[in-house]
């Protein structure tokens, strides 16, 4: 399907996914949700494609639900969803993550949030559910929810507490303040602030490395234990590991890592 509401657009073995409502603060709607999960699937079943990048144009990266809609639903009212439409999507091996935009790790490939701006309500949970977090430094953050009567949706209660702890949870909950980026650096939410001129440049950069220079079979298992590790304990985990390490040295990739090593050249990996 033909979705201009998400942009994908590649360069060097990453794909940048774009949340294409710079009007609105790129504001979920039904179009919008449906064609993430569809730009996001057509990115991770493209064998050029080893990273992925999601953004917002304009200048937010994603201000929440659409006020329209809440509105709408606060009246009792509902707007009928056509959902995504029925394909065979892309995922890996990861477990129990299926669900409102929870489902970033049941992606095969890695998924680098670039914050380019406000990220509010879903938008915050949108980025938390990305496996690397960057923003601008003038990006702000929000959970806006106790401010609009909501509660802690879409599995952030359990995310949140992960990156940050709990009491630093409960404050960014129960308030729903205004964080800055760098905060945001500090605290956990996101992995590095950059200067708002450097911001994409570093974003590109950091991800076209990762696309040259790794394993694509390295990260996509190496995805799948961290986030599979949130339900395991050290004994499973232990078993689980070792099982993948000994697999990993039947595989293609492997031989690679070690060929090219030794003969001080440029990795060419298959992820096979």
């Amino acid at each position: 399907m033909s979705n201009e509401a998400v942009l994908l657009e590649k360069q060097d073995g990453v794909a940048i996914v774009t949340m294409n409502r710079p009007d609105r603060l790129n504001s979920v709607t039904d179009e919008i949700r449906t064609g993430l999960r569809e730009r996001l699937d057509d990115a991770c079943k493209d064998d050029e494609v080893k990273v992925i990048v999601l953004t917002g144009a304009g200048r937010g990266f994603c201000a929440g639900a659409d006020m329209d809609g809440l509105a709408a639903t606060s009246k009792g009212e509902s707007s009928a969803s056509s959902g995504p439409e029925e394909r065979d999507y892309a995922k890996n091996e990861v477990e129990g993550f299926d669900g409102g935009f929870s489902y970033f790790p049941t992606l095969p490939k890695p998924v680098i949030a670039a914050i380019n701006g406000p990220a509010a309500g879903v938008g915050f949970i949108m980025a938390l559910y990305c496996d690397i977090r960057f923003a601008k430094e003038s990006a702000i953050f929000t959970s806006a929810f106790s401010k609009r009567g909501l509660i802690a949706e879409w599995g952030v209660g359990w995310i949140l507490p992960r990156l940050v702890g709990i009491a630093r949870a409960n404050d960014i909950l129960f308030s729903a303040r205004r964080i800055s980026a760098k905060e945001a650096e500090n605290m956990g939410i996101v992995n590095k602030a950059f200067s708002d001129e450097e911001f994409m440049d570093e974003v590109l950069a950091y991800a076209k490395d990762l696309a040259k220079s790794v394993s694509p079979r390295s990260v996509r298992i190496m995805k799948q234990q961290i986030y599979n590790a949130q339900g395991e304990t050290i004994s499973e985990n232990l078993e689980s590991s070792m099982k993948s390490m000994l697999e990993s040295f039947g595989s293609d990739d492997f031989k690679e890592g070690v060929a090219h090593y030794m003969e001080k050249r440029e990795p060419n990996f298959t992820g096979k």
